[in-house]
């Protein structure tokens, strides 16, 4: 019945650190990635557009609006996507709709891509996230240029094509009529040079043809080399019908020809030589805005003229002549005057000029475009595109430690970051061992002293044969009814070799026969001895407790100098380098708390384990001052001396 006792008990214990083991399973086992849009790509980044006010501040309507996104080796590992960028796929934020794009440029070795992507309903003054998928080598290319721009985008230029006239990739077709010299470097890859005298043609297509009264979006990025007064951007002219965008030093400004009534905009702040602006205007019911960076610069009351004409970007249009009234047309025949000519349409106010610089990403569309989608163009396509596009870590299909935010978090991880984790690692692999030592031998301890104290009690009223076990366990009335294994259990146990010491102590002072009696002085001299058993048991029962204690209080302290340590290196790699921006600092920030988090995980098993194993210390201890009792107590009643012998002895 003992041992059934003692197997119920057994198993209670175990249950503790079985409960245990199974929580931090179930904490830290790896979460299953959420599900992904194909599981065929073996890599994906959130991107966030920003429109709030912690990037781009944004607070009007956007609505569908082409994305630039730009790819370079600080946030995109071209080593796992194609050569070509062929296995690109840009999906919404609810991780199942594909979005169109297309590449304008891809440059694996120099680790470049420039990348468009049609976003469906943005909103402004929040956070817009959409995915990217790559990392599939099968996968077929699947651009789509055209899809890319909605039905009333007329015309984009992105003048990446070389010694050839810039395309149009929208579904309209309307590619330039003439090439002009390409400008490496512009705003957004490769643009073309303007030199004041050539323009770029546009065609005469049915698409371009301007209603009266219509509605008109147009945008262009410029350098100007150097200020210009009355320098033409754009000019489309026919007859008494003309429209004209340019930069009279400086200052961008719309003019609008109906009618022999020429109006121009007034008003705007001059842009500044060598750098690049965004031009833009939208005209709808009577009233044209210009913006200027996608800041409203000028407004003007007026409406569009039908023109069907051909326009030129970078030079006044040449108009083609007016017809002259009829009546001197008629008057100048019978006069027989042939030399004279119809009169010129209207010129542009003031000197005009063709522009001379550098142009880039220009775009036509047939509606006028809220101010927050000009804003956008403006910030997403220009140099503080890092205010409204932000990337995430990438994450993997695989596990925790090959992939997804964790294997990106160790991937970041410095040299001294990897010291440290190494030392704890030691100190876990320490404290491990400590736990599973001690409680393995807590087990012994329990399961010897059980079958010890069963068989001590059943013999209450013969210690005398209790006394005469030796170390083989000759006694039949014990040893005999044990097998090897649990007689080996029993000589484990404390309570054991305090029995035992005890029953040495006595048979020596039986040793010389004579009279089989204890003075209370001589069980007081046995106590003394099972005190300094008890004494060595303890320290048995508590060897190696200490280096979970060292655990508990070490790793913490040894986790959070990693981290102090990486955040140095972070912050002091970030100003070498300059570049001041969420994305720089995350990985490093993140890959130094890993040592922190290595030190916690070192001391919370150690610190659950040393709560309970000191518990369990604790009640076999109680154990063994309960037996010591027990035990003098038997002793004095088996050995007691009679009343004669201790007047004798008194006297």
């Amino acid at each position: 019945m003992s041992l059934l006792r003692f197997g119920s008990r057994r198993g209670y214990r175990l249950s503790a650190p079985l409960m245990l083991f199974l929580v931090l399973m179930a904490v830290l086992w790896p979460k299953p990635a959420s599900a992904w849009w194909n599981d065929q790509w073996t890599l994906r980044k959130k991107i966030t557009i920003d429109t709030g006010q912690s990037g781009a501040g944004i607070s009007d309507a956007i609505g569908t609006a082409p994305i630039l996104v730009r790819l370079h080796v600080g946030n995109f590992r071209f080593g796992a996507a194609k050569e070509d960028g062929g296995d690109l796929r840009f999906v919404a934020g609810d991780d199942k709709t594909p979005l169109k794009h297309h590449v304008e440029k891809y440059d694996s070795l120099l680790g470049e891509a420039l990348v468009w992507v049609s976003v469906p309903d943005l909103k402004p003054g929040t956070k817009n996230d959409i995915w990217l998928y790559y990392g599939n080598q099968k996968a077929p290319a699947a651009v789509d240029a055209k899809g890319t721009y909605d039905p009333d985008t007329l015309l984009v230029y992105h003048f990446n094509d070389r010694g050839t006239p810039a395309q149009d990739i929208t579904a309209w077709a309307n590619s330039a009529q003439n090439a002009v010299p390409a400008a490496d470097g512009a705003i957004i890859g490769q643009g073309a040079h303007l030199d004041g005298q050539t323009a770029v043609a546009l065609p005469g297509s049915p698409s371009l043809v301007l209603a009266e009264g219509g509605e008109l979006t147009w945008s262009l990025w410029l350098k100007m080399t150097a200020p210009q007064p009355g320098a033409v951007l754009f000019a489309r002219a026919e007859g008494a019908n003309g429209l004209t965008v340019g930069l009279d030093n400086g200052v961008a400004f719309v003019e609008v020809a109906n009618g022999g009534n020429t109006q121009r905009s007034v008003g705007g702040a001059a842009i500044t030589a060598g750098g690049w602006h965004q031009i833009a205007f939208t005209a709808k019911g009577g009233q044209i805005a210009l913006y200027v960076d996608g800041s409203q610069a000028a407004t003007l009351a007026a409406s569009l003229p039908t023109m069907t004409g051909v326009a030129q970007l970078g030079a006044a249009a040449a108009a083609p002549a007016a017809a002259a009234p009829a009546a001197d047309a008629a008057a100048a025949a019978a006069a027989g005057d042939a030399t004279q000519t119809p009169a010129p349409a209207a010129a542009p106010a003031g000197s005009a000029t063709g522009f001379a610089g550098d142009v880039d990403e220009f775009q036509i569309a047939k509606v006028a475009r809220p101010a927050g989608f000009i804003k956008l163009g403006a910030i997403g396509q220009g140099p503080d595109h890092a205010k409204l596009i932000s990337f995430s870590v990438d994450e993997e299909t695989s596990g925790w430690f090959s992939g997804g935010y964790f294997g990106v978090i160790l991937r970041s991880v410095t040299l001294d970051g990897w010291v440290v984790i190494g030392l704890l690692g030691i100190m876990a692999l320490i404290s491990w061992y400590v736990m599973v030592d001690r409680i393995s031998y807590l087990n012994r301890v329990s399961r010897g002293n059980e079958l010890f104290l069963g068989h001590f009690r059943e013999t209450s009223t013969d210690i005398g044969g209790l006394l005469q076990l030796d170390s083989e366990e000759n006694d039949p009335s014990f040893g005999g009814e044990m097998g090897k294994k649990q007689r080996k259990s029993v000589h484990a146990a404390p309570l054991y070799c305090l029995f035992a010491a005890g029953a040495k102590e006595i048979r020596r002072r039986f040793a010389g026969g004579g009279y089989r009696r204890l003075s209370p002085q001589a069980i007081q001299s046995i106590r003394a001895v099972l005190d300094s058993g008890f004494v060595r048991e303890s320290q048995r029962l508590n060897r190696l407790m200490v280096m979970l204690t060292i655990a508990i209080s070490g790793g913490p302290f040894l986790g959070l100098l990693g981290t102090v340590v990486g955040v140095m290196i972070t912050f002091a790699a970030i100003a070498a380098s300059g570049d001041v921006n969420v994305n720089a600092i995350a990985p490093g920030i993140a890959a130094a708390l890993v040592a922190t988090v290595a030190g916690l995980g070192v001391a919370i098993p150690s610190l659950f384990a040393y709560n309970y194993l000191t518990i369990r210390i604790k009640d076999v201890s109680s154990e063994m001052q309960v037996f010591v009792d027990e035990f003098i107590t038997r002793i004095a009643e088996s050995y007691e001396l009679p009343e004669e012998p201790v007047k004798q002895a008194a006297e």
